[in-house]
């Protein structure tokens, strides 16, 4: 692919990284407006939530907290929270992350019987001292900050566990699709949220890159924002959202640095690799961008203030 060969052109002038300077910072800066972009065609139904908090003048953390929300709630999305597919035994858990434009962050993993792991995510941020509950102490402090228990599978859902038992199959389109969603609101606060239920039919007690701060999302308000979605364990080891980021600030566009990660995954796996896997990115300027593995059939969605795209990922 030519976009191969860029990106390993480019990689060689990184054996003297040009970082980007203070005043290529400020000129990022500049030009801040109302942004989103997430993953998957979930934007259809939660960008409009966020753009509706970024374009009254709202904070770009609370954008991102319910714009995916909504997915978590809707039944008919089996990769996210309510009606996502269990693990192996017939249970759902949910893993989800949050980061704000400070550079502060929550995340959750293993959570069971709460539907909103993103808000809970959040109160691990702002309510305590650390980054990460996991288990039965995420739920019991999710409880203690009045979330209440739910049951999160679905008859369709529990239906499809059976049918696994039977089959022990399922089409990975549907197995591992998260929402990761970026935004930058209008005073140029750069925010990200990440959550999912993760693979069907994982191994109790798995846990993919949603929650993993550095590798399902991460912001840094000065350069930008990236999050990602597809097989966690591969995003995991090559910590793939910190890595955009840090392109970004060597001077690639958000779409160069995504394909940037993907490149790195492939040379991981002799240039063979076949998962799907797939980031986006969001640059200081408003700039965005996005990879994937197997690009025929990721979708993500771009809104600005009166405008939202579904795009594809296209190959250079």
């Amino acid at each position: 692919m030519k976009r191969r060969k860029f990106i390993k052109t480019s990689a060689l002038a990184m054996a003297s990284p040009a970082i980007l300077s203070s005043d290529s910072i400020r000129d990022l800066q500049r030009n801040t407006k109302p942004v989103v972009i997430s993953t998957w065609r979930f934007g259809e139904k939660a960008n409009p939530v966020a753009m509706d908090i970024l374009e009254s003048g709202g904070y770009s953390l609370d954008a991102v907290e319910a714009g995916v929300k909504v997915i978590e709630a809707d039944p008919e999305i089996h990769s996210v929270g309510y009606g996502g597919y269990p693990d192996r035994d017939g249970n759902v858990t949910c893993d989800a992350s949050i980061m704000d434009d400070k550079g502060q962050a929550g995340s959750v993993a293993y959570l069971k019987n709460i539907k909103h792991a993103i808000s809970v995510a959040r109160k691990v941020m702002e309510e305590t001292d650390h980054v990460m509950l996991v288990g039965d102490g995420a739920l019991e402090f999710a409880k203690s900050q009045g979330f209440k228990e739910e049951n999160l599978l679905t008859d369709k859902a529990l239906q499809k566990w059976k049918d696994w038992k039977m089959e022990q199959s399922l089409r990975s389109e549907e197995n591992h699709d998260t929402i990761a969603m970026l935004a930058q609101d209008k005073f140029g606060h750069i925010s990200g949220a990440c959550t999912t239920s993760g693979m069907a039919q994982k191994m109790p007690g798995r846990v993919g890159d949603s929650p993993i701060i550095g590798a399902g999302l991460y912001v840094d308000n000065k350069i930008g924002a990236a999050g990602a979605t597809g097989v966690g364990e591969e995003i995991i080891k090559i910590a793939g959202s910190f890595l955009i980021v840090e392109f970004m600030r060597q001077g690639y566009s958000p779409e160069d640095a995504c394909w940037a990660a993907i490149d790195r995954l492939h040379q991981r796996h002799g240039g063979k690799a076949t998962f799907q896997t797939a980031f986006i990115a969001l640059r200081k300027d408003g700039a965005v961008g996005s990879a994937a593995m197997n690009g025929d059939y990721f979708r993500y969605v771009v809104s600005y203030p009166g405008n939202m795209e579904i795009k594809s990922v296209t190959k250079k």
